[in-house]
């Protein structure tokens, strides 16, 4: 093979056709072999940057020595792939987009408990980390060849157009065992609003969608008037409430969020007034400083929602820095351990709920939330804050010294403004 041209090759014996990149665009499924389509969709967006034609056969007859069902080598291809999404995490942060540390995927799967049967999406997959997640968590209710197909063919979904991302996401599932992934290459959001149906919902949505980016006006005009806005995480929101399946109640998401959609007004007020009146907003899970530690230092958040009727009472957990930490750090990270006591005090919401107020819990009725503009943005009232006072006598000394330093100051502008 001329592996140095991708726009031809020689197959044998030694017929030309057309080049390698060329042959894996054009792949399709035989036999119901949807890997090859998989494989197709990826190299639609690959172009050949590697020169030497040489080096390429290196690489290729490296590829073709790997034993891709031999656990050891899966293994050993599993722990180069996540060095590589380590890489690319660490080079993360335009466009708003923050790799979701592992522990905080692991704990809402756990608690959002997807199960075998039910259409689970992320429609802004990155890497695939909550797919992934969710695929395991789905494999251990397999029983039967039936549960499989299920599991291999109708459980999971996702979306990713940017090509590295979408790539490894690909690779991500397929690596941990999802024969045909099926993420879709496209912007989540480049639907219109009002045209999707109850065909197109899903049961479960998981995600972290990008925040602190900007939309187009073409993607903003998929929304309703009054609701239309740049923010990148308030348009997935709605598109997550609108994904969500209606009927049975039992749909569900868990979304990661910044502070600032917690407090914000106007679109943002509108958009948590719908949450508030047409799902049940039933928990949010205010996150520790430096979870996202050293990409962003913007507070987050996870809201739990679901479609069983309007919001009664919104509760609320803090989850703790561990005793001694101010937050955490890229040598540092959070643990999925930490989450146990949280884990714990967790009860699907509904009658008979179990949950109790304790340091880090509380709930807040959701009429008050409603009349007070839709804010979100709750302290922990079992926290009280650590205000010291100082003696009088110290006070008047600190304000007559800053006074001086400001006459200072004031002295030195107008002798400024004298020599001009």
């Amino acid at each position: 093979m001329n592996f140095s041209h991708s726009s031809t090759t020689r197959k044998p014996p030694c017929r030309k056709g057309a080049g390698l990149f060329r042959y894996l665009r054009t792949l399709t499924s035989s036999n119901g072999d949807d890997r090859r389509d998989v494989i197709a969709t990826v190299f639609k967006g690959v172009q050949n940057r590697m020169v030497s034609g040489y080096l390429l056969r290196d690489v290729i007859n490296k590829l073709n020595d790997i034993h891709f069902t031999a656990s050891n080598e899966l293994h050993t291809l599993g722990a180069l792939y996540e060095s590589m999404l380590r890489e690319m995490r660490d080079a993360a942060g335009d466009s708003g987009e923050f790799y979701t540390p592992r522990p905080v995927v692991r704990f809402m799967v756990a608690v959002t408990d997807p199960r075998l049967g039910e259409t689970v999406l992320d429609p802004a997959s990155g890497t695939g980390g909550f797919l992934v997640e969710a695929f395991n968590h789905l494999s251990k209710q397999v029983k039967t060849v039936a549960d499989r197909r299920v599991l291999q063919e109708k459980s999971l979904f996702g979306c990713e157009p940017k090509t590295l991302p979408y790539l490894l996401c690909q690779m991500n599932l397929l690596l941990h065992g999802l024969d045909a992934p099926q993420i879709d290459p496209g912007n989540s959001l480049r639907f219109k609003l009002t045209d999707i149906g109850e065909r197109d919902r899903v049961d479960v949505i998981l995600t972290n969608p990008p925040f602190g980016g900007e939309e187009e006006r073409g993607i903003q005009g998929n929304f309703p008037d009054d609701k239309q806005t740049a923010e990148t995480a308030l348009l997935f929101l709605q598109l997550i409430m609108r994904k969500l399946r209606r009927q049975g109640g039992k749909a569900r998401a868990a979304v990661v969020v910044p502070n600032g959609t917690l407090f914000g007004d106007g679109v943002c007020a509108r958009i948590k007034e719908e949450l508030l009146k047409e799902f049940n907003l039933h928990t949010i899970v205010r996150l520790p400083n430096g979870v996202f530690a050293p990409y962003t230092s913007i507070p987050t958040n996870i809201l739990f929602f679901d479609r069983s009727g309007p919001s009664r009472e919104v509760w609320y957990y803090e989850q703790p820095l561990p005793e001694g930490r101010k937050n955490y750090t890229k040598t540092v990270p959070i643990q999925f351990e930490e989450f146990a006591p949280l884990v714990a005090w967790w009860d699907q919401p509904g009658p008979g709920t179990k949950r109790v107020e304790n340091e880090q819990a509380w709930k807040v009725p959701a009429s008050e939330l409603l009349a007070n503009g839709c804010n979100l943005d709750r302290k922990n009232p079992h926290v009280k804050e650590d205000i010291t006072h100082l003696p009088p006598a110290q006070l008047a000394a600190d304000i007559l010294k800053k006074e001086q330093r400001i006459g200072e100051i004031m002295g030195k502008i107008q002798k400024l403004l004298a020599k001009s």
